[in-house]
């Protein structure tokens, strides 16, 4: 990754062949917002909804290494050796990503079905290390599972989707298709409290490819895992709920590791009430 992103803001020719040694390190906090919709009428029995996610926040980058390596001319083959330090960073708007569900429940198994999507409307430019936005379109179709027994407190998820990405128009590179899974196990000690563990794989299964592409197959992979604690709570007349989330980071290849903390707050409409019982009127 610091060699492919050295070479494209550093504007070294494509006919150089190097190796480098190099570290790139990123920060990024981010706010998020998703407002959403839910359908009333059910959607092929199912309960559908709507999401728009936008972001906003900070990325600070930064890239420093050697690259060394062989640089081709018509004249002849000569050493090439180079040392780069980049820092940048860059507070602004991220893309939108467009979300929308179909949602089935049965009992305690509940099942689902997403189309989502990157609109490449955020603060992007190729000759910048740290950007907010992809720079490019993307596409992504999955389902999930949950269960879910509100006598016992268990729960168990698990949503698994697919990823197409378009080409970048601005460097003419196209990242193959990723697999993304994501899983969580928890247990409600009481109606409110929720602990256990979440964790995701991210693997990408296609090649990079593109005229653009300077590094080949360039596959990544990274797994995450970690605890997580729920709060649910009224506000007014309708219904809190709290999320504290953390990912350790590891078995990464061609894609940055580290730790991930997630904080989520949903607003909804409250649980109904379930009606009192009646005492039976009995006439003579």
């Amino acid at each position: 990754m610091a060699r492919a992103r050295e070479i494209t803001i550093g504007g070294i020719p494509a006919n150089l062949t190097a190796t480098v040694n190099a570290r790139v390190n990123a920060t990024a906090n981010l706010g998020l917002v998703a407002p959403t919709y839910v359908f009333e009428t059910p959607v092929l029995g199912a309960q559908a909804s709507a999401v728009l996610l936008a972001a906003y926040g900070n990325n600070s980058t930064s890239l420093a290494g050697q690259l060394t390596g062989t640089l081709t001319t018509p004249g002849g083959a000569f050493p090439f050796s180079r040392f780069d330090s980049i820092d940048s960073s860059l507070t602004a708007f991220g893309d939108l990503i467009p979300f929308f569900q179909l949602k089935w429940n049965s009992g305690v198994h509940n099942y689902m079905t997403y189309i989502t999507g990157d609109i490449p409307l955020g603060a992007y430019e190729s000759s910048r290390l740290a950007n907010l936005g992809l720079g490019h379109w993307a596409i992504d179709v999955g389902g999930g599972y949950t269960y879910f027994d509100p006598k016992t407190g268990h729960e168990a998820s698990a949503v698994l989707g697919f990823t197409y990405n378009f080409i970048n128009p601005a460097t003419q590179y196209q990242s193959g298709v990723d697999m993304h899974l994501d899983w969580g196990v928890s247990q409600f000690l009481t109606k409110q409290w929720q602990v256990g563990l979440v964790g995701y794989l991210y693997q990408q299964i296609g090649c990079d490819s593109g005229s653009g592409n300077r590094v080949g197959c360039f596959q990544s992979r990274v797994v995450g895992v970690g605890p997580q604690v729920g709060y649910i709570f009224p506000v007014g007349d309708l219904q809190g709920y709290l999320n504290l989330k953390a990912y350790g980071e590891f078995a990464n290849e061609n894609r940055p590791a580290g730790w991930n903390i997630w904080l989520t707050f949903n607003l909804s409409p409250a649980a109904p009430t379930p009606p009192t019982p009646s005492r039976p009127r009995i006439t003579k």
